[in-house]
């Protein structure tokens, strides 16, 4: 019995200093850009819940253009009521089965620990209050934007050059989920592709961060 007490509690030790390091060791190493916006910089926002985070990007002309072909599909990209475009990434299974915590099952969230495949999940908001606390603003280039845009864009898995949508999947009437690339896990899984596409963007990062608030650490400590 001591040996599996230890055991566990060497376990959760480790986990503790894999996060811990992975929230303090940046990534990139080394800084490689200024660390504040230049002027005609563009503000993009993080999302949190307590286990998921999702990326907002403004919709002006540029993002309205790049993301048109959502359209077809329902998000009302060109609806001038729409300021935001919100995206996240994650594992199918989850994602689709689980809109509320009330709906929580023990497939989604077994097949969340081991391997699943991935989809994009797209809805679109008006204004968003950036003094909430789930909410943190982040000023990019305007070059890092378009990689931003260019890494959101080919997180889309793609059939006959058409993003593939999700039949009948969606928490409301006006957002959709698609096939995305990679798979998804515990260890790679939501938040580290957030923090993949804030890098994309200029932004660093921790080394590994699974959680919106290890997440949040490293954006405030590194930028």
């Amino acid at each position: 019995m001591k040996k599996v007490v230890f055991g566990f509690l060497g376990l959760i030790a480790l986990v503790g200093l894999a996060v811990a390091v992975g929230t303090f060791v940046p990534r990139p190493l080394f800084e490689t850009q200024a660390s504040t916006a230049p002027a005609g910089s563009t503000r993009i926002l993080l999302l949190s819940n307590p286990i998921h985070s999702d990326i907002a990007i403004p919709l002006g002309v540029e993002t309205r253009t790049a993301f048109g072909f959502l359209g077809g599909s329902g998000i009302p990209v060109a609806d001038p009521g729409a300021e935001w475009l919100v995206i996240g990434w994650g594992g199918r299974s989850f994602y689709l089965e689980t809109p509320t915590w009330a709906d929580l099952k023990p497939m989604p969230v077994l097949r969340a620990l081991t391997i699943d495949r991935s989809v994009m999940h797209v809805d679109v908001a008006g204004g968003i209050d950036e003094a909430h606390p789930a909410v943190m603003s982040l000023d990019v280039s305007a070059a890092d934007f378009r990689r931003l845009l260019k890494f959101i864009d080919e997180s889309f898995a793609e059939t006959g050059g058409e993003v593939v949508a999700v039949p009948n999947a969606g928490y409301g009437g006006h957002d959709r989920f698609f096939e995305a690339n990679g798979h998804f896990n515990a260890f790679v899984g939501c938040n580290t592709w957030t923090a993949a596409a804030l890098r994309a963007a200029g932004l660093r990062t921790g080394l590994w961060n699974p959680l919106p608030q290890t997440l949040a650490v490293s954006l405030d400590v590194f930028n």
